[in-house]
């Protein structure tokens, strides 16, 4: 009698787990060796169990599924279902670098279809051909700026609710909030949440038109009406809509050549 294979889960939350666990303990087939709760646990689980299949989140709070894949090393790399919310550009990627995409939320059968192809690819040792697309599409993710045009920044975020996903283009944008796993987009009066780090988006904004001006808020430099000095080396940042925003001293620097350079 042939081994189950042995499966990864990783999503950070919980009901997600759970909900993927169940589904996979219909098939005897499969035995889920592991869940992570974040892409950390998620690395060291792969490097340590060597789990045949992974189903794992793209979008997770500090280390999210890609930064998973390049921590582990495509060689190392089991077979990959992804699950993800993800947009149509992304899931056309997925789509040829993946054995399946899971897309937010599935249902039974189709969760079945992806099922049967991970197995399908396990079984035929697809694993290393898996890897060299994985890293073909790290490659080009990292040299189109994740969601921009290849070879430069993002040009628009989306941002989707349960109603409708909206395309913001990243001029739009007056400034940007922490808020717990989510950041807050200002853009004219209004607020919209996406989920994603500050890191990750200061790294996927232009430079030369955002700064972070503390750990919780990165501002659009065409916003910036003033700057006035408050204490001890800090300052407030004043944008056009009267928007006050505290500037961290060791910032100030930074974002004086950043203005000058405009």
């Amino acid at each position: 009698m042939t081994a189950p294979l042995r499966v990864l889960v990783v999503d950070d939350e919980p009901l997600a787990r759970t909900g993927v666990r169940e589904l996979l303990s219909r098939d005897p087939e499969l035995s889920v060796v592991a869940e992570a709760a974040d892409g950390r646990q998620a690395v060291d689980a792969i490097l340590s169990l060597r789990p045949d299949l992974v189903f794992l989140d793209v979008q997770m709070p500090e280390m999210d599924g890609f930064e998973v894949l390049r921590e582990v090393g495509p060689e190392r790399m089991p077979s990959v279902v992804f699950i993800t919310a993800y947009d149509q550009f992304a899931l056309r990627a997925f789509d040829v670098a993946a054995v399946d995409y899971l897309l937010k939320p599935f249902d039974d059968e189709r969760f079945d279809v992806a099922v049967e192809r991970a197995k399908e690819a396990v079984r035929t040792h697809a694993a290393g051909d898996l890897g060299r697309r994985l890293l073909g599409l790290l490659d080009s993710r990292e040299a189109a700026g994740a969601h921009g045009t290849p070879g430069g920044y993002a040009s628009r975020l989306l941002v989707k609710s349960a109603a409708k996903t909206l395309f913001l283009r990243v001029e739009e944008i007056d400034w940007i909030e922490a808020d717990d796993y989510y950041a807050k987009l200002h853009v004219a009066g209004k607020t919209h949440l996406l989920r994603e780090t500050m890191a990750s988006l200061e790294a996927r904004l232009d430079p030369d038109r955002f700064f972070r001006v503390h750990r919780s808020a990165i501002v659009n430099l065409d916003r910036v009406r003033e700057m006035q000095p408050l204490f001890r080396g800090e300052h407030v940042l004043i944008l056009q809509d009267g928007t006050r925003l505290k500037l961290t001293r060791g910032r100030l620097d930074k974002l004086e050549s950043a203005l000058a350079g405009r």
